[in-house]
C-alpha cells in the first residue's frame, strides 16, 4: 500500500494498492484548505486552449485497458480476460460511443503472443473510429529512460495508434520522502526522452492526479504545469464518486482543468469503477454504486465542462470493472 507523504504536503496520505504489473493509481485525499479556492482558479483560467474544438456530445468518452485476453498459462504477460478479445472489446467502445481508449502494452509487445493480440484490438478499435493509445509506465524508468523508449517502439510497431499514454508514478517511490525534487526533475527528464522518441503523429499522453497541481515543482510553478508543457494530452485524475460538493469531482480537479486550459492542453477527467479495496475506500469510487449513479455523476460533470476550451470528457478506470459494475455478460 502506497501513499502520498504528508512531509510538506498539503494534503495527507490516502493508501492504494497496485493494480497493473506497473500502476500504482493514487485517489488522494481531500484538502478542506485548498478546495474553497479552486473553483475561483478555474474561472479566472485563460480560454486559450482548443477554442475551436468540437465538444463531446457524451459524457464517457474514454477508457483505460489493463486488460487482455491472452491465458495466463500462455504467456506470462497475459491477464486471461476473455472481453478483451478484440472484437468484444470494440464492440463495447461502439456501444459506449467511446473516442479513445488507452489500450495496455506489456513489455516486448510485438514479441510473442501479445504482438497479433494487440495488432488485432487496436485495429478492431480503430475501425470504430475510436483513436487507440498504448498505455504503460514503471516508476524505474525515471532512472532509466531508454527503457520507456524500448517499452514504447515495441507498443506502436506495426500500429495505428494515436499515441502513447504514460502511467508512471514516482510518488510512489520510497524517494519520494526524502528526494522529491530529484524524482520530479528525473521524471520531467524521461517524459521528455519518450517524446523526443515518438514518430511523427504520435503524441504524448499523461495520466495527472489532480493534487500535482498543488505539488511544487523544482524550477517554479507546479508538478502539474510542468507536465502540462510536455504533453499533447493529459487525464486528470480525479478518483471521487460524486461531481458535486467540495470534496467533489468538479472542486478537486478545479486547479488542474485551469492549469490544462492555460497551457492548451486537451484533457479528460477521470473516475475510478474498480472495487473499494482496491480503490482503497468506497469514497473513491463508483465500484459499489448503482450504475445509475456513475451515469447521473459523469452527467453532471460533463454538463459542468462541457464549454471548456480543451475538455474532452470523461474517461473511466477501467474495462473490466467498468463491465462488471454495469453487469455486461462476460
Amino acid at each position: 500500500m502506497v501513499g502520498i507523504p504528508t512531509i510538506g504536503d498539503p494534503v495527507r496520505t490516502q493508501p492504494s494498492p497496485r493494480r497493473s504489473p506497473w500502476a500504482v493509481r493514487l485517489a488522494a485525499p481531500l484538502a478542506l484548505t485548498l478546495a474553497g479556492v479552486v473553483a475561483v482558479t478555474a474561472l479566472t483560467a485563460p480560454a486559450s486552449a482548443s477554442a475551436t474544438d468540437t465538444p463531446p456530445t457524451r459524457p464517457i468518452t474514454t477508457m483505460w485497458v489493463w486488460d487482455n485476453s491472452i491465458p495466463r498459462e500462455v504467456d506470462a504477460r497475459g491477464t486471461g480476460y476473455a472481453p478483451a478479445e478484440p472484437a468484444v472489446l470494440a464492440a463495447w467502445a461502439r456501444e459506449q460511443g467511446l473516442t479513445t481508449v488507452h489500450l495496455s502494452a506489456p513489455w516486448a509487445a510485438d514479441v510473442g503472443v501479445v504482438d497479433p493480440w494487440m495488432t488485432a484490438a487496436v485495429d478492431a478499435l480503430r475501425a470504430e473510429g475510436v483513436g487507440v493509445g498504448v498505455l504503460g509506465g514503471d516508476p524505474p524508468w525515471l532512472d532509466e529512460p531508454h527503457l520507456a523508449v524500448w517499452w514504447l517502439q515495441a507498443a506502436i510497431r506495426g500500429r495505428d495508434v494515436s499515441h502513447v499514454q504514460m502511467n508512471v508514478e514516482p510518488w510512489t517511490l520510497p524517494g519520494w520522502q526524502t528526494d522529491r525534487a530529484g524524482i520530479l526533475t528525473r521524471w520531467f527528464t524521461m517524459l521528455d526522452t519518450a517524446k523526443a522518441a515518438l514518430p511523427e503523429g504520435v503524441g504524448l499522453g499523461v495520466d495527472v492526479p489532480y493534487w500535482l497541481a498543488w505539488e511544487a515543482a523544482p524550477d517554479g510553478g507546479t508538478v502539474a504545469e510542468a507536465v502540462f508543457a510536455r504533453a499533447d494530452s493529459v487525464g486528470i485524475v480525479a478518483f471521487v464518486d460524486h461531481a458535486h460538493g467540495h470534496d467533489g469531482i468538479l472542486a478537486l480537479s478545479a486547479d488542474a482543468r485551469a492549469q490544462a486550459v492555460a497551457a492548451a492542453v486537451p484533457f479528460t477527467v477521470g473516475v475510478e469503477t474498480d472495487t473499494p479495496e482496491v480503490a482503497g475506500g468506497a469514497e473513491w469510487t463508483f465500484g459499489d454504486d448503482d450504475p445509475a449513479v456513475l451515469a447521473a455523476e459523469v452527467q453532471a460533470v460533463h454538463d459542468a465542462l462541457v464549454g471548456t476550451p480543451g475538455y474532452r470528457g470523461v474517461a473511466v478506470q477501467h474495462y473490466r470493472t467498468w463491465r462488471e459494475l454495469v453487469g455486461a455478460v462476460s
